[in-house]
């Protein structure tokens, strides 16, 4: 650490007022290390990462509706043949293809969560490194800087106006300023200077790491997708239980008929109930979403992000690092009030040598101006977000004290001061500005920069992400309000946007004016789309107030003043090079800093939400037409009409290999609320209407037919119907139709055709038309099935619109 004098005005030091020496710890020795190690005493909180082979495993076989249909399998073995027993290797297919993608999206997960793993830098036998978090002992000398995330518990053993926002931990805003021998907390994160600090606490023990490890842990579970079809699942039971009951009474005791027989008609009525592929595919359907987005350098910390992006309206941008390339180059240096040029070169060199972590637009000075080796730094006031400067007091060469600024011009300067309207002109071209000011007040006074005299102007060109225009205009297309929220000035901050093609980007507000009220801030940012000087609090208070309008915010940024509107926001989306804090808390992390990533992620979203509602209501239109088949076959008194293999033609046909297709195909539509109301207003009428077409034919068909080989003739007509109203209920899903579409609704047809015509498929099925008058009129009542069906989904429509 640097030694820090008070400096008189005539540049001698004052002995009396020199502060003490700040002596450099050496840390642990590499033996303390394997000791403490040996101990146990290590760091060993999982790091972020997706679900064990073991879960896995266990998630995807020991489910509720696998038992079920497990138990029925084996009973199918012993009494009937094995044709019967098909809908059994479906679900053991299943669930393998369950597991197979959900490992290999693991796979891809924690390779992807290695590459992006904070790796805090600790000083051991005096020289510092960067180690993995797990490898971090007790006692270990952690160093700090701004944006670094405080790992484990600790004591501050250095600090260099060091500041620590903890708001995340106990909802205090203000940052703290930290001192030797002050408590560290794990889960807070530095906003301004540096240190270093012991680490008290590690492991389990730390104040936050029970809370961050379950907060960081890779979940396939809260969504409201997965809780959607949770809640259905759970109706599904409370309706198939009674109605299983009846159908087994009727079946087995009220009709005396061949027992075998009588079991496997039973089975075949209660499998059908079950939507067993639905949550396989959901599971699939994210997990490919998983490697999708892995391939593309993407890492998604939380699975619902995902979905939650999908559903996004406002995407709140940061200039810095996300509209711009994380480096500047210094253009211009205008010096001011008749200042040297040379001697302001000078102060810009010692300044940049006096912070040992510079901002981007620090360390374009640094390549600009190097450091003058006669000049020696006395005091420094780090950059901060909320202040919008830094500062530095120096021991010139010759003796000379002073005291310097360097910041946002229109914070540094009084509202009428002439220079301002020269940085306008700056700002208007898209270039930033810096200040550098002399000041005759001590660094640490609230009222420093009130008589700062401007010496010189810096101009800094930010480079623009070459990609970042056709984001923009991707969000455009599909209906996001993208806002781009900065610290920077905010006609500057609107220069870019405009060079970019943002739409407003005209109209831009100085966040110092933005009213504090909740609800008239969110009309003001319903109202423009760009927005300069902008403090740490009033972004996480901009997404409060945009969610409090009833809007999906996604927040993008990089740098530690992004944090805490990270947090707050639906989805926050943290750029691999940001700080350690920013990629703590965002659920989404790109580790290649591309910004056009994001409507990869956006597409991936869409397409797994509005591909399960598709594939959903499928799967509900069965339960719904097995469980209401059922109710008819017991109040009727009559046998079931079909055997297990019957509904696992039609249900491999009409919705398992549809389903998967459809599931994984390409989906631009923004992801609508309300899950469950908008797959059951569909899946009810399209069940009803299959269940009474069905239920009619088999009854025309029994009066129709007699004599042996009745039943049978009977179950193929009904079957018959079934599959034809199912596959309407198909093509009505598969809209808008693609050529792939109508090839897969034509081939599936195709291949219920095949089993009807060739003898030894008839023969396996069990399937064979009888005459030609009631297998047209099962077409019949299809057909009138099919229009009832187009009728009732069109009134749903517009009687109950998503």
């Amino acid at each position: 650490m640097t030694q820090r004098a008070k400096i008189d005005t005539d540049g001698t030091v004052n002995a009396a007022d020199e502060a003490p020496v700040v002596h450099r710890v050496a840390g642990l020795t590499s033996a303390e290390v394997a000791e403490r190690v040996a101990r146990g005493e290590v760091n060993d909180v999982p790091v972020r990462s997706s679900r064990s082979t073991v879960d896995i495993v266990r998630g995807n076989v020991f489910t509720r509706f696998n038992a079920i249909i497990g138990v029925l399998w084996v009973i199918m073995l012993f009494v009937a043949p094995i044709q019967d027993s098909l809908f059994g290797f479906v679900i053991i297919a299943n669930t393998g293809i369950g597991i197979i993608q959900e490992l290999r999206a693991k796979k891809t997960l924690d390779g992807l969560a290695v590459i992006g793993e904070a790796k805090p830098t600790v000083r051991r036998d005096g020289t510092a490194a960067e180690v993995s978090t797990s490898e971090i002992v007790l006692g270990d000398l952690i160093e700090l800087g701004p944006g670094d995330k405080v790992v484990v518990d600790g004591e501050v053993a250095e600090a260099e106006s060091l500041e620590i926002d903890e708001s995340l931990l106990t909802g205090e805003a203000d940052p703290v300023v930290k001192k030797p021998g002050d408590r560290m907390m794990s889960g807070s994160f530095v906003v301004a200077g540096g240190g270093a600090f012991t680490a008290t606490k590690v492991g389990r023990e730390a104040y936050a790491a029970q809370l961050a490890e379950e907060a960081s842990r890779f979940t396939l579970v809260h969504s409201e997708l997965r809780s959607g079809i949770s809640t259905i699942l759970k109706y599904v039971t409370w309706m198939m239980v009674p109605t299983a009951i009846g159908l087994i009474i009727s079946q087995l005791v009220v009709k005396d008929t061949n027992f075998k027989d009588s079991i496997a008609r039973t089975v075949g009525g209660i499998v059908p109930m079950i939507p067993e592929g639905l949550v396989l595919l959901t599971s699939v359907a994210f997990a490919i979403g998983v490697i999708r987005l892995g391939r593309k350098q993407c890492l998604v910390q939380e699975l619902p992000a995902i979905e939650g992006l999908a559903r996004v309206d406002v995407v709140c941008l940061d200039k810095t690092g996300t509209l711009t390339e994380g480096g500047m180059d210094v253009t211009e240096l205008r010096p001011l009030n008749g200042s040297d040029e040379t001697y302001v070169r000078k102060v810009l060199g010692a300044l940049g040598e006096s912070d040992p972590r510079p901002n981007a637009s620090l360390q374009a000075i640094i390549d600009a101006y190097p450091d003058s080796d006669d000049w020696r730094c006395t005091e420094s006031l780090p950059f901060s977000s909320a202040r919008k400067y830094s500062g530095a007091a120096f021991s010139e060469g010759n003796g000379d004290a002073s005291s310097w600024l360097l910041g946002a011009p229109d914070v540094l300067l009084k509202a009428d001061d002439p220079t301002l309207a020269e940085i306008d002109h700056l700002n208007e071209q898209g270039l930033r500005v810096l200040l550098l000011a002399r000041t005759t007040r001590e660094l640490d006074s609230p009222e420093v920069a009130s008589d700062a005299r401007p010496t010189a102007l810096v101009v800094l060109e930010q480079r623009l992400r070459p990609d970042a225009g056709e984001t923009l205009a991707y969000f455009a297309d599909q209906n996001v309000a993208a806002k781009v929220i900065s610290g920077d000035n905010a006609v500057s901050v609107g220069a870019v946007a405009g060079k970019l093609g943002l739409p407003g980007a005209e109209n831009t507000v100085d966040a110092r004016l933005l009213p504090a009220e909740q609800s008239a801030m969110a009309d003001e940012l319903d109202r423009n789309a760009v927005f300069g000087r902008v403090t740490p609090q009033q972004k996480r208070d901009m997404v409060g107030a945009l969610q409090s309008h009833g809007h999906t915010v996604a927040m993008t940024g990089d740098g530690v003043n992004d944090v805490l509107a990270l947090k707050d926001a639906d989805i926050g989306v943290s750029m691999g090079s940001g700080s350690e804090a920013t990629r703590a808390v965002a659920q989404i992390v790109l580790l290649n800093n591309s910004f056009a990533t994001l409507p990869s992620v956006v597409a991936e979203g869409r397409r797994v939400i509005g591909n399960i509602t598709r594939v959903a209501t499928l799967f509900l239109t069965k339960t719904v037409y097995s469980v209401l088949l059922a109710v008819l076959v017991v109040c009727s008194q009559v046998e079931y009409p079909f055997l297990p293999r019957h509904l696992t033609l039609l249900s491999t046909l009409t919705i398992g290999v549809p389903a998967f297709f459809l599931a994984l195909a390409p989906n631009k539509e923004r992801a609508k609320p309300n899950f469950v109301k908008r797959v059951m207003r569909y899946a009810i009428p399209g069940g009803i209407v299959a269940a009474a077409a069905t239920f009619t034919t088999y009854l025309v068909a029994r009066s129709y037919y007699s004599g042996t080989g009745a039943l049978d003739a009977e179950t193929s007509a009904a079957t018959l119907t079934l599959f034809l109203v199912s596959m309407w209920v198909l093509a009505i899903v598969a809209r808008p139709y693609t050529w792939w579409r109508i090839a897969l609704v034509a081939t599936m047809a195709g291949a219920f055709l095949l089993v009807l015509v060739v003898p030894w498929l008839q023969d396996f099925f069990a399937l064979k038309l009888v005459g030609v008058t009631m297998p047209w009129t099962a077409v019949a009542i299809a057909a009138a099935g099919a229009a009832l069906l187009e009728v009732a989904w069109r009134w749903v429509d517009r009687r109950f619109p998503a």
